[in-house]
């Protein structure tokens, strides 16, 4: 997947897609991304490779 958008502005577009998330549901310590993603993913109701999907999406729009 090549990256288009920052990471703030995937933050943004999905705290904007899911009013649920907050700034906190995105930080993550070095090493600690996936336990980040699987925070998201728990409270979106997705599975990982759902949130991979949605990520990618966000680099279309």
């Amino acid at each position: 997947m090549d990256i288009i958008r920052s990471w703030r502005e995937q933050k943004v577009m999905l705290k904007w897609r899911y009013p649920i998330l907050q700034d906190l549901d995105f930080v993550f310590e070095e090493g600690e991304r996936e336990k980040m993603y699987s925070k998201l993913a728990t409270k979106l109701n997705k599975t990982r490779s759902e949130l991979e999907v949605l990520f990618a999406d966000l680099q279309l729009h």
